[in-house]
C-alpha cells in the first residue's frame, strides 16, 4: 500500500494523445524515480479533444478520450503493482456547456427551471432584459443574432431516433421545450401538404393529443417523443416540412417563424460579446463554456462524486486535489460533505485521505482550517523559495530600469486597481450587475436604507471590490470570523476614504450587508435573510475572479520589473527573502500545514520552474543587464514595427520580451521552433495584459507587428549581433539558474511538506506559460538518463551540466534519500542551523528530525559570486563557511560542525542522514552512512 501522506507526487497530463495506457508505459520510471504518487489531471469525461480536461461533461463517467473503464482498469493494476498511489485532480466547481455534449446543460435548456438540474446551476432566471418569459443568455453566437437567423446559420433539425427537436448554431445543440413541438408539428404537417395522409394526421392527431405539454406533465414528455418516433413516415413529412422554419435572407417568413419560436424557449442567443454585459449564469472565471456548479445543493454533490465515491471505496484513488475552491459558495460547508464521502466510502480504513486545494494566499493572509484538507497545491512555497534565491541588492538597479522603460514607478498597486476596474468595466460586468441589483434589492426592503440609489450602491461596492487585499472570504451561516471582519472592514475604510458623494453611510450598510451583521441587527424587520445571505455569499464567490483576472491574468502582463516574480500565488512587486526570515516560515508550516504540496512548476505556472531560476539570477548581475538591455534596444530599433502613433511592441512589451528569451534560450544546440513558440506567448501575454490589444478586441496591427519584431530579431541574417550578445548573456544566465534550480529543488524535497514534480521537469524545464508547458513530455529518454543514473558520476554530470542529466540525478538520489528516511520528512521536525564565516549569508543549512533520526540540508544560494559572475561552475573550496550542528552525528560531522568546502565536492547542495547523539549514545544502534553522493 503507499502510504497516507504522499512522500512525492508526480504530475501528469492526460489527453487524448497520453492516455490511461500511456500513463501506465511510464508508472515503472516513476517508481525507480522515488515518486510515491501519481497526480492526475481530471480524467472524469470532458469535452471532447480537451488538452486539460477541466472542462468536464459528465462526472459520472471516466473519459472515453483517455480510454475508459479498461484503460483506467490497466492503470489503477499498474500502480497496486508498484504500490504507487494515485491522486486526482477534480473539478467540483463547474462543467463545460454549450455545444451538444453535457447532458445536465442539455435538459436544462430544454426545461427551464423545471429540469431537475436546474438546481445545479447558478442561473438568474429573471435577469434576462425586454423578455416576458425567463431565460438563460448563450452567448454563442459569433456575429449578431440578426445575421446569423438571416444567413441561416440557425437550423431546426429532427432527431428520428430520439424524437426531438433542437436548434442548431454549427455544433451548438439548442433542444426546444416539448410545449412547443404541438404547434411546430402543425405548421411542419401543414408546410409539407401531408394534412391528409394517414402519417400526417397520425401526426397531428398526437400534436393534439398531447398540446401544451409543460411542467408539472414533464413525465409525458419521453411518452410523445416514442409515439412521434414510432408513425409510420412520420419523419420523412418533418424532414419536408422543416423548411416552414429555415431561415434566410430571402425567406423573410421563415425566418421569423424560427425567430418566434427561439423566443419562446428557455434561453436566449446572443452575440458572444453580451457575456460581460448580460450573461446571467456564473462561470467560471469568464469563460463562457465554464458554467458554475451549485455544489452546496445536496444532489448536486453526491451526483458529481458518484464515481469519486466508488474509485474511494475500490481502493484505487488515494487522494485528492480540489480544483478552485474559492469558486465554491461555501467550502467549510463542502469539505465536511467530502469528509462523510470519504469515511463512508473507506470503510473502517485507517490512516488520512490526502485532500490538497488549490488556493492561492496572498501576502501574510493564512489558509483557514479546513476539515480534512491537508494544505494547499503549493503556490505560495514556489514563490517563498524565489524570494529566497533573490539577491536583494540587485532589486534596486532594476526598479530603476523598469522606471525608465515603462515611465511608470515601480509599483504594483496602482497596475491592479487599474486592472480590477478595467475587469469591472469588460470581462465581469454581468457579474457585477447580478450583485449590484441584488444589493438595492436589499437596501429597498427597509425603511432605513430604501433611500440609497442603485447607481449609488454600484460605486460603493465597486470601490470595495478594488480595495479588497485577497481573493475572498469565507463567511458561512455562522458569524464572520475575526480573519474575515478585519478583512471586509480593511476594503470599506479603504473604499470610504475615496467616497466624495454625500451620505458616506451606505458604507455601514455595505459593511453590514457583507458580514451579514444586517440579518442579526434587522432579523425582526423586512430586511430579507435569504437575500442578504445569498449576496454576501455571491460576493466571495466573485472577489476570487475579479482578484484572478486583475492579478494573473491582466498584472502580470503589465508589471515586467522581473518575470521571476510575475508567478501564480505570487507577488510581482516582492522583495528578497532572508534566510533567518526562510527559516520562520519553515518552522511555521512544520507545525500548522506539514503535508500540504511544495509545487515548483504547475500547468498554471506562467513560465518552467529552470527559467524561473534564471530570471532569478538577473538580480545578481543587474550592471550587466542593464548594460546588455541598453545595447539590445539599440541593436533592434531597426526590427520595432511602426504604424502612426502604434510601437509594436511597446518599450514595456520589448523588456518583458527580453526577459523571457533569456529565460527559455536552449542550453544546448538549436531550437527550430523557439520564434514560433514566443510569438504564440508573446500574443497571449499581449491579449492578457489588454493594453495595446486584447481577446475581446483584438488590435490586428499590434499583433502582427510582434510577430514580425521577433521573426526579426531571431533571424541570424537579420540580428547576427542581437543575437551573439543575447547567447553571451542567456549563457551566464543559464548556469547561475541551473545552480539555483538545484538549490530549489533541493528545498523542495527537504522542507516541510510534500514535492510535487511537473510532468517532464525532471530535465530543465524552460517553458512559458500554458499551452507551452503542456508540450509532450520525451519519457524514453528520461528512463535512459535514469538508468545511467543508478551510480552517479557526479563529475561527469557537472561537467555536463546543459544535458540536464544532473538535475534528473540529483532528483532520483533527493527522493531516494527521502524514502529512505519517510518519517523524518513527512512528520520531522524542522530545526534551523546556524551557519557561519564570510559566506555565511549564501548558505541555507537545516535539520530534519523525527526521533532518532535526521537530515542535514546544506545548500547555497546567489552564485555569481562563486562562478566568475556566471562563466564557470563552482568549486567547493570557493565557499567559506561553516555550519554547526552540535547535537547531530554522521561521519562527515566532525566535532559538532561541517565545513561547507568538505561537503560541497561536486554540487553546491548536501543531504546527509544523521542521528540526534541522544540516539547515538544507545547501545547497539549502528549509526548510517553519509550519502554516497551527499553534495
Amino acid at each position: 500500500m503507499p502510504p497516507a501522506i504522499p512522500l512525492a507526487t508526480y504530475r501528469l497530463q492526460l489527453t487524448a494523445d497520453f492516455d490511461f495506457e500511456a500513463a501506465t508505459r511510464v508508472v515503472p520510471y516513476l517508481k525507480a524515480l522515488g515518486i510515491s504518487h501519481v497526480y492526475a489531471s481530471p480524467f472524469m469525461k470532458a469535452r471532447k479533444g480537451s488538452t486539460h480536461g477541466y472542462d468536464i461533461t459528465d462526472h459520472s463517467q471516466l473519459n472515453p478520450e483517455l480510454g475508459g473503464e479498461h484503460g483506467f482498469a490497466k492503470l489503477s493494476a499498474a500502480l497496486t503493482e508498484h504500490d504507487l498511489g494515485l491522486i486526482l485532480d477534480f473539478v467540483p466547481n463547474h462543467v463545460g456547456v454549450h455545444f451538444d455534449d453535457n447532458p445536465w446543460w442539455l435538459d436544462v435548456l430544454e426545461w427551464g427551471p423545471a429540469s431537475p438540474h436546474a438546481a445545479s446551476f447558478d442561473i438568474d432566471w429573471d435577469q434576462l432584459p425586454y423578455r416576458a418569459r425567463g431565460g438563460v443568455l448563450l452567448p454563442i453566437i459569433g456575429t449578431s443574432y440578426g445575421h446569423a437567423l438571416d444567413h441561416g446559420d440557425i437550423e431546426l433539425r429532427y432527431d428520428p431516433d430520439e424524437g426531438s427537436f433542437s436548434c442548431w448554431y454549427f455544433e451548438h445543440r439548442l433542444p426546444i421545450a416539448p410545449e412547443r413541438y404541438g404547434e411546430m408539428l402543425r405548421i411542419i404537417v401543414k408546410e409539407a401538404g401531408e394534412e391528409q395522409s394517414e402519417a400526417g394526421q397520425a401526426v397531428l392527431e398526437l400534436a393534439s393529443r398531447y398540446r401544451g405539454l409543460r411542467h408539472p406533465n414533464r413525465k409525458e414528455a419521453p411518452g410523445f417523443k416514442a409515439a412521434l418516433k414510432a408513425i409510420p413516415g412520420a419523419a420523412e413529412i418533418i424532414a419536408r416540412g422543416l423548411s416552414a422554419y429555415r431561415a434566410g435572407e430571402d425567406r423573410p417568413a421563415q425566418t421569423h417563424a424560427l425567430h418566434h419560436l427561439l423566443e419562446r424557449q428557455n434561453y436566449k442567443l446572443g452575440h458572444w460579446r453580451l457575456a460581460s454585459s448580460d450573461i446571467n449564469y456564473r462561470r467560471f472565471f469568464d469563460v463562457n463554456t465554464l458554467a458554475g456548479l451549485r455544489i452546496e445543493d445536496a444532489g448536486t454533490f453526491e451526483a458529481i462524486h458518484r464515481l469519486v465515491k466508488r474509485l474511494i471505496a475500490n481502493g484505487q484513488l488515494h487522494g485528492l486535489r480540489l480544483d478552485h475552491i474559492d469558486g465554491l459558495r461555501d467550502p467549510a460547508q463542502y469539505f465536511q460533505r467530502l469528509r462523510r464521502l470519504v469515511r463512508d466510502a473507506r470503510g473502517s480504513a485507517d490512516g488520512p485521505f490526502y485532500v490538497v486545494i488549490e488556493k492561492i494566499l496572498c501576502e501574510h493572509e493564512k489558509l483557514p482550517k479546513f476539515a480534512g484538507v491537508h494544505g494547499t497545491t503549493g503556490y505560495e512555497w514556489m514563490n517563498v523559495i524565489t524570494q529566497l534565491l533573490i539577491d536583494g541588492s540587485g532589486l534596486e538597479p532594476l526598479d530603476e530600469i523598469w522606471r525608465q522603460i515603462s515611465n511608470t514607478p515601480p509599483k504594483l498597486a496602482p497596475v491592479i486597481k487599474e486592472a480590477k476596474r478595467r475587469v469591472l468595466e469588460t470581462l465581469l460586468t454581468s457579474e457585477f450587475t447580478v450583485l449590484t441589483r441584488l444589493l438595492a434589492r436589499i437596501a429597498n426592503g427597509h425603511y432605513s436604507t430604501r433611500d440609497y440609489s442603485e447607481d449609488s450602491l454600484r460605486r460603493a461596492l465597486e470601490l470595495y471590490v478594488l480595495h479588497f487585499p485577497v481573493y475572498r472570504t469565507y463567511l458561512t451561516t455562522a458569524a464572520p470570523s475575526e480573519a474575515d471582519r478585519k478583512l471586509i472592514d480593511h476594503a470599506i475604510e479603504k473604499a470610504r476614504a475615496e467616497w466624495f458623494a454625500s451620505d458616506g453611510s451606505i458604507f455601514d450598510f455595505l459593511r453590514d450587508a457583507l458580514t451579514m451583521d444586517l440579518i442579526e441587527r434587522d432579523r425582526n424587520t423586512s430586511h430579507s435573510v435569504p437575500r442578504v445571505r445569498r449576496f454576501a455569499w455571491k460576493v466571495q464567490q466573485f472577489t476570487g475572479p475579479v482578484m484572478a483576472k486583475s492579478l494573473e491574468d491582466t498584472g502580470f502582463y503589465r508589471f515586467h520589473r522581473l518575470l521571476a516574480l510575475n508567478e501564480v500565488g505570487g507577488d510581482p512587486a516582492a522583495h528578497a527573502l532572508a534566510i533567518a526570515d526562510f527559516h520562520k516560515l519553515m518552522q511555521e508550516r512544520a507545525k500548522h500545514w506539514p503535508h500540504g504540496m511544495t509545487a515548483t512548476a504547475t500547468h498554471d505556472t506562467k513560465r518552467g520552474e529552470d527559467a524561473r531560476t534564471r530570471l532569478a539570477a538577473i538580480t545578481e548581475l543587474p550592471n550587466d543587464w542593464t548594460s546588455a538591455v541598453a545595447r539590445w534596444k539599440t541593436l533592434n530599433a531597426p526590427s520595432v514595427v511602426t504604424e502612426g502613433n502604434m510601437r509594436a511592441p511597446s518599450a514595456a512589451f520589448e523588456y518583458m520580451l527580453y526577459q523571457t528569451l533569456v529565460g527559455i534560450w536552449p542550453t544546448t544546440g538549436a531550437d527550430d521552433g523557439l520564434a514560433e513558440r514566443l510569438q504564440a506567448y508573446a500574443l497571449k501575454a499581449a491579449r492578457e495584459g489588454k493594453e495595446e490589444t486584447s481577446w475581446h478586441n483584438p488590435n490586428e496591427a499590434y499583433e502582427t507587428g510582434l510577430k514580425v519584431f521577433i521573426a526579426r530579431i531571431l533571424d541570424p541574417g537579420h540580428s547576427p549581433e542581437f543575437l551573439q550578445s543575447l547567447e553571451t548573456m542567456a549563457k551566464r544566465l543559464a548556469l547561475l539558474g541551473a545552480l539555483n534550480s538545484l538549490t530549489q529543488l533541493t528545498l523542495k524535497a527537504t522542507m516541510p511538506g510534500v514535492p510535487d514534480f511537473y510532468q517532464g521537469t525532471e530535465f530543465w524545464d524552460l517553458s512559458m506559460v500554458d499551452p507551452d508547458n503542456r508540450r509532450p513530455v520525451d519519457f524514453a529518454a528520461r528512463e535512459s538518463a535514469l538508468r545511467q543514473c543508478e551510480s552517479p558520476d557526479w563529475t561527469q554530470l557537472a561537467e555536463h551540466w546543459p544535458d540536464g542529466r544532473i538535475k534528473l540525478a540529483w532528483t532520483r538520489h533527493l527522493l531516494k534519500i527521502r524514502n529512505e528516511q519517510a518519517s523524518v520528512f513527512t512528520d520531522g521536525a524542522y530545526q534551523p542551523l546556524e551557519v557561519t564565516g564570510r559566506d555565511a549569508d549564501h548558505i541555507i543549512a537545516f535539520a530534519r528530525r523525527r526521533r532518532r533520526e535526521a537530515a542535514i540540508v546544506v545548500t547555497a544560494r546567489r552564485f555569481a559570486a562563486f562562478t566568475d559572475n556566471g562563466r564557470a561552475w563552482p568549486h567547493a573550496d570557493a565557499f567559506d563557511a561553516t555550519v554547526h550542528v552540535t547535537g547531530y552525528t554522521a561521519p562527515a560531522i566532525q566535532h559538532g560542525v561541517l565545513a561547507v568546502s568538505n561537503i560541497f565536492t561536486h554540487l553546491p547542495a548536501a543531504i546527509i542522514p544523521a542521528r540526534t547523539e541522544a540516539a547515538a549514545e544507545q547501545p547497539g544502534k549502528r549509526q548510517p552512512a553519509a550519502s554516497a553522493a551527499s553534495n
